[in-house]
């Protein structure tokens, strides 16, 4: 009995510890789930903001990168508006300036209609003149043989003999008297003048020589002044008007022009250019038109330091930029602006010796090689060109003949152009003026000779007015009129391209028909 109690005791303490042990476990249980899943509701969470966090960092690098992008977009649709833009700007200006060139033409066009139709008046009306003058003089002559009952050479025969008769002798003897005198006493007073003015002047004996060449330091910057293609040289020849000479000579470019003020402002850019680095099409333009802003002052301020220098302060102001130009254009090494200058001062005072006006002869003097600043521009010697130019400007007559006449092609008119000539003369053969010797300048002359007498039919030829003009002779049993003047235009292209020399040369082909009888 006591043992089966003691089992049932052992039993029940068994059961009740089996569910107190129970209950336990499953109060752990709950206990560890439950921190499970708030362990797990927490990861979530920090997954979750760490996802989000993620997210707005990868959208704010895509939107960095969008902004880059489109940063990038707008400086290269910018700049490709630039150049459309100065593309635009280029193509405008030719638009315009071919606008201009079209007006010029058509006003031009119109001028020379109306200058033919009053050429046309003008030729009808000397014709009517010159019918009028001849019949008028037939009538004359017709009233005087009917009055003397003589013919024209009877009565000519006549007077001759008469006068002849009467003062042969006498008018002989005074005139040999009187031009022996004279001759005498013009050499004796025109040395002492020309030796008084020579010894008054003192001058330089330099010569100038024109430098056409910029230094470059680099090859590399030789390729940039060249561009991709050749785009930035062609450019810059263009828009100067130069020739720009790149070769295998180390830092040198060499820049070449006839005309010396388009070469100097292509020299002056090409250096800016050069020393800013900055090479391209647009900015060469910018350059180029800064340089030649600049060189119009330069040439205005030269002229007018000349016309101070030469006390001439009544000079129109036209003329003043193109005395500028003379400063930057040379003669056998001579810069014409000191010439003129040289040439202004002698003429005074040979016109003081004279009991001339000395203001004039300074004048004409200073403006006698006018021409030379724009001989580049113009066809024909500068003689013409000058004088043209200043008539325009309403100059006096004594200037304008001395611009034409210093070279001896047409005659003097005025006392003041024979002054001119010897100041001139004076000016270019004083020592260290000029740098072409006399042998040069002899063989150059015979070249000229040589080369024209090569053409069939020329019996000779000769070079005059200092190489400026040759005359060639032909045989009038060859040649005709129309031959004369194919041969005139072939020996003038031949000169323009076998030899060297300064202005322009006119070719006179002559051609002369002889006809001998002998009485017997």
């Amino acid at each position: 009995m006591t043992a089966g109690w003691i089992f049932i005791g052992i039993a029940i303490g068994l059961a009740l510890g089996l569910a107190g042990a129970f209950l336990y476990i499953r109060s752990t249980s709950e206990n560890i789930l439950t921190r499970s899943r708030k362990d797990a509701e927490q990861t979530r969470e920090n997954a979750t903001l760490e996802a989000q966090n993620k997210a707005k960092e990868i959208e704010l690098a895509a939107r960095q990168q969008q902004i880059k992008f489109k940063e990038q977009f707008d400086r290269e649709n910018s700049a490709a508006r630039n150049e459309l833009k100065s593309h635009e700007q280029r193509l405008s200006k030719r638009e315009d300036m071919l606008d201009r060139k079209l007006d010029t033409l058509s006003v031009k066009e119109k001028h020379l209609e109306e200058l033919e139709t009053r050429l046309e008046k003008r030729d009808k009306l000397a014709a009517q003149k010159e019918q009028q003058l001849t019949d008028l003089l037939q009538q004359q002559k017709d009233k005087l043989m009917q009055i003397s009952n003589m013919t024209t050479d009877q009565a000519r025969e006549v007077l001759l003999r008469r006068v002849e008769d009467e003062c042969r002798g006498e008018a002989g003897a005074i005139i040999q008297k009187i031009t022996d005198q004279t001759h005498e006493e013009a050499k004796e007073k025109s040395r002492q003048i020309i030796l008084q003015a020579i010894q008054r002047y003192a001058a330089q004996q330099t010569s100038d020589h024109t430098v056409s060449t910029v230094t470059i330091p680099s090859d590399d910057m030789k390729g940039r002044v060249i561009g991709r293609e050749g785009r930035n040289i062609r450019s810059f020849e263009k828009t100067t008007g130069v020739d720009v000479i790149i070769d295998d000579t180390p830092g040198v470019v060499v820049v070449s022009c006839f005309d010396p003020v388009r070469r100097e402002i292509a020299r002056i850019s090409l250096e800016r250019l050069v020393a800013d680095g900055r090479i391209h099409p647009a900015r060469i333009e910018e350059v180029v038109a800064a340089v030649s802003k600049e060189m119009d002052e330069e040439l205005l301020r030269l002229g007018k330091e000349a016309v101070q220098e030469a006390n001439l302060p009544n000079l129109p102001r036209p003329i003043l930029p193109m005395l500028g130009r003379l400063a930057y254009r040379t003669s056998y090494g001579q810069n014409v602006l000191r010439h003129s200058l040289e040439v202004a001062y002698l003429a005074q005072v040979m016109a003081d010796e004279l009991g001339l006006d000395g203001a004039t002869a300074r004048r004409a003097g200073l403006l006698h090689d006018l021409g030379k600043a724009m001989d580049h521009e113009q066809e024909g010697g500068h003689p013409l060109i000058g004088m043209e130019f200043l008539r325009k400007l309403n100059e006096g007559e004594a200037v304008l003949n001395a611009c034409l006449a210093h070279h001896g092609d047409v005659p003097a008119t005025t006392p003041y152009t024979p002054l001119i000539m010897a100041a001139d003369a004076i000016s270019a053969s004083r020592p260290g003026a000029r740098r072409e010797s006399l042998e040069r300048y002899i063989k150059r002359l015979r070249e000229l000779e040589e080369l024209a007498t090569t053409f069939d039919g020329v019996r000779q030829a000769y070079a005059i007015q200092a190489g400026r003009e040759v005359r060639v002779i032909v045989d009038a049993k060859m040649v005709d009129d129309k031959i004369s003047a194919k041969i005139a235009r072939d020996i003038a292209k031949k000169i323009e391209n076998e030899m060297t020399y300064p202005g322009e040369i006119k070719v006179t082909v002559m051609r002369e028909v002889r006809s001998v009888e002998y009485a017997r």
